[in-house]
């Protein structure tokens, strides 16, 4: 009998390992809990949705996770690109961490390599939403049935880090770095110039061509779009792109300041306060503003650590009287909301879009420009709020205002933020595996970007 149970024990060991991260963080009351075992619980936590919960075929992201069990269309296998790109950077996060094993994490993010070869591609870029069990396109949109360049580029970013993190490591790992860099290579950014015009668009369809015509023009949360464009050694674009598309012939910037903090751009369609905070985040889970400047920024982490003090200082004076915001409780960003009947809905959240909800990804994700406040967040809700923390670490939208309100669901657009940014501050890992990728420094380069951090002139 007992030599029955050690054989069923030592078959089940590995099966465990494979499908949930590891316990490795603080135990005990997490009051007492240092900083830094709050961020790596917080990490720990944020991982298991791209571990624990990911799509079961393709190993990539799905693009929601609902604890209550309510989907949409009751479909649990779409998967959504950007947010595996940062699943996949989150990852990495987890192998530093030691909250999954090196080798487990090398076969999973094959499975995503070989599944991202095999699923549709339209001129190289993939959809928003892609099926995890056939690889083909879910429509987003009625024309939004083709090409999502910015979700690619968010796809890409953690292509790019997963090929840099293990193009030097064994024989298996140094396969994984190649199918990344073919699958980056794919990609024909400058097919979407839309026929030679000086800037990049948004999607194309196979259907509807380029109906859908949403040209990629500064400021907002798509800048890697156009470093990943330059970047390209296959379908470049060139840096007059740059130039007329996102930085709108240089019009793009301002002098305006908003609680006498300089806010650098014009924040399309948000330009009293600055957008959604997950435009200081997406673009920069790989690049590195520390130090980054070009002809029209004069320092791009400035530009974001501004946006999010705003963002900060407005939730902080809280004009609009919601209960529960202040310093240790702030953060307006897109996500999950709570409408007026109750229900949940959608929406970017700003302060001119402020309806009382709080999204804890814009905090948390916002680590390495306001580590202060970004910290005080996280104790607060990990040690006051438990009621905000599910499964897979802060659930995505909350609000104290509404009797603790919360909604126990998650999205990966944004809970892959928070474990990257948060590695970022603490070690830098990914920037540093981004900014040195040999094609990036020479797209930023072209692009007349200047780094002190990573030497680029």
């Amino acid at each position: 009998m007992k030599k029955a149970v050690l054989i069923v024990i030592l078959f089940l060991l590995p099966l465990l390992s494979c499908e949930s991260v590891r316990p490795v963080t603080f135990k005990g009351d997490l009051r007492k809990a240092t900083d830094e075992q709050l961020m790596t619980k917080v990490q720990q936590d944020a991982l298991k949705y791209f571990w624990d919960y990911a799509e079961p075929t393709s190993k990539l992201a799905r693009e929601r996770y609902h604890e209550d069990n309510i989907y949409p269309q009751n479909n649990k296998n779409i998967i959504t690109t950007g947010g595996s790109g940062f699943g996949m950077m989150s990852i990495i996060v987890g192998i530093e961490r030691k909250f999954v094993p090196r080798k487990e994490a090398v076969q999973r993010l094959t499975t995503m390599a070989d599944f991202l070869e095999n699923s549709d591609r339209h001129h190289g870029a993939w959809s928003h939403w892609i099926n995890g069990e056939t690889g083909k396109t879910v429509p987003f949109g009625k024309k939004d049935n083709g090409g999502d360049l910015v979700e690619t580029a968010f796809l890409v970013q953690g292509i790019i880090s997963v090929r840099e993190y293990f193009k030097n490591g064994n024989q298996e790992e140094k396969i994984l770095a190649q199918k990344m860099d073919n699958l980056w290579k794919g990609v024909e950014w400058n097919w979407y110039t839309k026929g030679g015009e000086k800037t990049l668009y948004w999607h194309w369809s196979p259907t509807y061509g380029w109906d859908m015509n949403f040209p990629l023009k500064g400021y907002d949360e798509t800048l890697v779009t156009y470093i990943l464009a330059a970047s390209s050694p296959t379908y470049s674009i060139d840096a007059e792109t740059y130039d007329q598309g996102w930085t709108r012939n240089g019009t793009y910037t301002t002098n305006q300041t908003k609680y006498k903090l300089s806010m650098y751009v014009k924040h399309n369609g948000a330009e009293e306060y600055g957008g959604p905070l997950f435009w200081a985040q997406y673009s920069y889970l790989g690049l590195d503003p520390t130090g980054l400047s070009d002809q029209y920024v004069s320092n791009y982490f400035d530009l974001n650590k501004n946006h999010v003090l705003i963002d900060y200082k407005y939730c902080v004076e809280n004009p609009n009287n919601w209960a529960g915001y202040g310093s240790n409780y702030w953060g307006l960003s897109a996500g999950y909301t709570r409408n007026k009947d109750g229900s949940v809905g959608y929406t970017a959240h700003t302060p001119i879009n402020d309806n009382g909800v709080i999204n804890p990804t814009a905090a948390l994700s916002s680590f390495p420009y306001t580590p202060k406040e970004s910290m005080a967040f996280l104790r607060f809700l990990y040690t006051e709020k438990p009621e905000f923390i599910g499964s897979a670490g802060p659930y995505d939208a909350t609000s104290i205002h509404y009797d603790n309100w919360f909604t126990p669901r998650y999205l990966a657009i944004d809970q892959g933020t928070i474990s990257p940014m948060i590695e970022n501050y603490r070690t830098g890992l990914l920037w540093n595996l981004f900014m040195n990728a040999p094609e990036i420094q020479e797209g930023l380069k072209k692009l007349n970007f200047k780094s002190t951090k990573y030497n680029i002139k």
